[in-house]
């Protein structure tokens, strides 16, 4: 009951993609704000009513988990299709166009994230953070984006998808790309919580006093869920349903931390100025 509540969490990557074309076709600053709302209202219409019609077309709930079925019980929603059109209409043809209801937010949140990482990967690289900078920096001159950025990332993303071939990886992976895209906000909420008015500009779009409380319940859900994901999904706990992520963050902190000690820290010295202010303005 826990997981499945948190799981959603990564489908809301969405927002991020309305956020980048409001700012990239200067549009009004309030405009991102209504951009992130909206679609957080839009997922949660469409994605209650197609969790209730998958709920209501559940004819055998001990038949979903069985490892004889046609899934092999691994994927429950797919059964569930494949239950209701094969029992009605004898044909599965249906249930295989209704999945791409499923599979085509994966594909395009994938790529949010995959869209949003070259950006981070670019900004560091132009601020000499990450290793091979004078590399990911470099911006393709016909294109105007940051080629290489974007085929490192994809690199990852095709590498570290690798391993479902084999094993049964899918938690692992939805968990540690939930935590490190969901979790990162925390900061500056975080921030945001501990700073004084003094020092905060607000923009055309203000909570005002409810800012706060806000925040706090942010924060929160952030901590709960990041810890839920760390959390194994299955009993007994095998070698092939075991929850890596918990490894997978550990490593992945750890590699970082080694490298920021020798390297890093040495020439990352914060964000590096490339606009020149003139007469103070």
């Amino acid at each position: 009951m826990i997981k499945p509540a948190t799981i959603t969490n990564y489908v809301l990557v969405s927002w991020g993609s309305f956020v980048v074309y409001s700012y990239n076709k200067g549009c009004r600053q309030e405009f991102g704000p209504i951009a992130i709302l909206s679609s957080i209202g839009i997922i949660s219409l469409f994605g209650w009513a197609y969790i209730l019609a998958l709920t209501f077309s559940i004819q055998d709930p001990s038949y979903l988990y069985d490892v004889n079925n046609e899934t092999a019980g691994a994927f429950v929603p797919a059964q569930i299709l494949y239950d209701a059109f094969h029992g009605r209409y004898h044909n599965a043809a249906g249930a295989i166009v209704l999945l791409f209801v499923i599979w085509g937010p994966f594909f395009f949140g994938g790529l949010s994230v995959t869209t949003s990482a070259a950006r981070v990967v670019y900004a560091l690289s132009r601020d000499q953070g990450v290793p091979f900078s004078s590399i990911r920096r470099r911006v393709h001159p016909k294109h105007k984006v940051p080629a290489n950025a974007v085929w490192l990332c994809a690199t990852i993303c095709i590498l570290l998808g690798l391993p479902i071939l084999k094993v049964n990886v899918v938690t692992t992976k939805t968990s540690i790309c939930t935590i490190g895209w969901v979790g990162g906000y925390a900061v500056p909420i975080f921030a945001r919580m501990v700073m004084t008015e003094k020092n905060f500009k607000a923009g055309p779009f203000y909570m005002g006093k409810a800012r706060r409380p806000i925040c706090l319940i942010a924060f929160l859900w952030i901590c709960y869920t990041c810890s839920v994901f760390l959390l194994p999904t299955f009993y007994p706990i095998t070698s092939n349903t075991f929850n890596y992520a918990p490894v997978a963050l550990g490593v992945s902190l750890g590699l970082i931390m080694l490298w920021w000690f020798l390297d890093a820290r040495k020439r990352f010295k914060g964000p590096v100025r490339n606009v020149d202010i003139h007469n103070g303005k």
